[in-house]
């Protein structure tokens, strides 16, 4: 390589360099947002929440409200909201909450929700078992669904400096179009 590079007149060697230099920078761009969401996903950054097989093995006796809130996507022609707005759990306990979403269109709609806590330094403490937005959700023409989200909030959150003062927090879901899958058929109405 050595003597290749000192074969080069200055233009050659700029324009090499310069393509070295492309290959980097998008190479480094790729691997940016699946690098970025790793992060996320382990530290809990941004108010995103940790995942769980199994409940939490411990059950403390301080509370935590949880509060839920649903949007769509500006143009997303569902309806979604929270069918409770708010609960107490003790920390580690384990709770269930619904959203419903309904599809007033006559026309089959595709979503996927997008969701993160707050404040933010609660994303590393909120965990959810299952969650309706860890999968595409198909909603025929005037379909309604209830769909749950099995979460509980890790009792590491009263040895966080940063966190432990946490009373409330909020889980947000917003609801995006997503490409109709072709196994997602509209159902023949009569």
């Amino acid at each position: 390589m050595r003597n290749w590079w000192a074969g080069l007149d200055g233009k050659s060697r700029t324009a090499a360099a310069s393509v070295c230099v492309v290959v980097v920078m998008a190479s480094l761009a790729w691997a940016a947002v699946p690098l970025y969401n790793l992060f996320c996903r382990v530290t809990g950054f941004g108010g995103t929440t940790q995942v769980a097989e199994v409940a939490s093995d411990e059950i403390l006796d301080q509370t935590i409200n949880i509060r839920f809130d649903a949007s769509v996507e500006r143009g997303f022609p569902w309806e979604f909201r929270p069918v409770e707005r708010t609960m107490t759990l003790r920390i580690g306990e384990t709770g269930i909450a619904f959203y419903e979403a309904y599809n007033p269109t006559d026309h089959v709609v595709a979503g996927t929700a997008s969701y993160n806590v707050t404040p933010y330094a609660a994303g590393g403490y909120f965990t959810k078992i299952a969650c309706f937005c860890f999968t595409m959700q198909v909603l025929q023409p005037g379909e309604r669904v209830q769909m749950p989200v099995t979460f509980y909030v890790d009792p590491d959150l009263v040895n966080d400096m940063d966190a432990r003062d946490i009373n409330t927090i909020t889980l947000s879901y917003t609801f995006h179009p997503a490409e109709l899958p072709e196994s997602a058929a509209p159902v023949a109405t009569n």
